[in-house]
């Protein structure tokens, strides 16, 4: 197994939002966590961000959250829900010959789910780290988590990674 941790839309804007069951804050220290651990095993990390297509200035806090970015994570920037269509994220983790992505981030049933659908047809294994990401309602999440993601991948907790 050659894993690579990508999380999503963990942007000032976004971690703001009422969000359940864990606020947008606890995911962003979560999240934080893995990514040092990912690094620390020089694993790759992808970060990745949204910018709205035909909105020539994007809101105030549409950048990634402070020092979440490093020099040797790969950054991406979606357009879409997911973090692969129209993105070279694909090529960026087969060059690294990774096999598996652990998704993590905001928000459960749109950037999260996306992607990790995507994730499954390009053939990669998926992990869902349940604690480090939250929905617009605790029950859209659980419900994700407990009944659509085990049928995609394996559904795991940070505890799991550091």
């Amino acid at each position: 197994m050659n894993p690579a941790l990508i999380l999503i839309d963990l942007m000032p804007r976004i971690v703001a939002l009422p969000l359940a069951p864990h606020s947008g804050e606890e995911v962003e220290r979560r999240c934080r966590r893995l990514a040092g651990a990912f690094r620390a095993k020089s694993l790759p990390v992808a970060v990745v961000r949204v910018e709205r297509p035909g909105v020539p200035e994007q809101p105030p806090g549409s950048d990634l959250v402070d020092q979440l970015l490093h020099p040797d994570d790969i950054a991406v920037v979606k357009r879409t829900i997911g973090a692969f269509h129209g993105t070279d994220l694909d090529a960026r983790l087969r060059a690294r010959g990774v096999d598996t992505v652990v998704v993590a981030g905001l928000v459960t049933t749109m950037g999260v789910e996306s992607t990790a659908r995507a994730a499954v047809d390009h053939g990669y294994q998926v992990e869902f780290v349940a604690d480090a990401m939250s929905g617009f309602a605790a029950d859209e999440h659980d419900f994700t988590v407990e009944r659509v993601f085990p049928r995609l991948g394996s559904v795991r907790h940070t505890a799991n990674y550091v």
